[in-house]
């Protein structure tokens, strides 16, 4: 049985992977492996000249790199070059140890990239380059296509420094990216936050007349809380997409509905 291999990457194979990647991660998606099959072909040129074609060692490597796989699309080089890294130093031998790191960190990469990745640079740049834009300031569009310039060059670089890592890679970043994660969690709750303050315009038009006197009935709210009125708005919104059997369309519609109704009452307007 091999345990050793003569190949070694190069920049070209580097290349020809994160081409794949980032144009083909999803091609084969199913329900039952979900994205082992664009797993495979991303690895599997790479495999080929590792193993050598029409092997047994091949297809055996080939059938372990088909199971099922599933994590955030912007980190998962990360595990790719991991994987390559130990099947060009150990060969056959290491396709165990390989399953297993696939299986042990697809997970916590997952919740990794989508923290980052999914919510929090969407929810803030984007937040803050659309508020630029509504303000007239074209920077916005600028800032908003210099982050994903980052970040596509960021998914570029990635695997070739999970390679030359190696597995001393996951032990040594866990803990910086777990305060990395739990810091950009801290600042999106504060910036979220200001954001509601600053782009949720709603306001109480409503006034009351009491014999000569007369109340603003907003006036009274920002005196209690100024913003108050967008706050409760954006927890009720937050609050209705945690029911079962809610998704975002139908909590767009019912505050489209709601926000008709409430306007044409007279009861909710737009704030300045």
């Amino acid at each position: 049985m091999a345990t050793k291999t003569k190949y070694e990457l190069t920049k070209k194979d580097f290349r020809q992977m994160n081409r794949r990647n980032i144009f083909l991660n999803q091609l084969g998606w199913n329900y039952e492996k979900m994205q082992g099959s664009g797993y495979l072909f991303i690895v599997l040129p790479q495999l080929r000249k590792i193993y050598g074609d029409h092997t047994p060692e091949l297809k055996r490597a080939m059938r372990m790199q088909n199971q099922f796989f599933n994590t955030n699309p912007y980190l998962n080089t990360t595990i790719q070059g991991l994987d390559v890294a130990l099947e060009e130093k150990q060969g056959i031998s290491s396709l165990e140890t390989v399953s297993g790191l696939k299986n042990g960190l697809m997970g916590p990469v997952a919740a990794i990239g989508d923290t980052i990745f999914a919510s929090l640079i969407p929810a803030i740049i984007g937040a803050i380059a659309a508020n630029m834009a509504v303000q007239g300031n074209p920077a916005g569009a600028f800032l908003w296509l210099a982050v994903n310039i980052a970040i596509m060059y960021f998914r570029w670089i990635q695997l070739e420094f999970a390679y030359k890592g190696g597995v001393t890679l996951v032990t040594k970043l866990q803990g910086e990216m777990n305060a990395l994660t739990n810091a950009a969690t801290l600042l999106g709750v504060y910036v979220v936050g200001a954001l509601i303050a600053s782009l949720v315009n709603i306001d109480v038009p409503f006034v009351a007349h009491i014999g000569k006197m007369t109340v603003n009935l907003q006036n009274e709210f920002d005196t209690i809380m100024p913003k108050m009125i967008p706050g409760l708005a954006v927890g009720l919104i937050y609050w209705i997409l945690g029911r079962k059997r809610m998704t975002s369309t139908k909590a767009i519609f019912i505050v489209i509905i709601v926000a008709v109704v409430f306007s044409a009452l007279g009861v909710l307007g737009k704030g300045a």
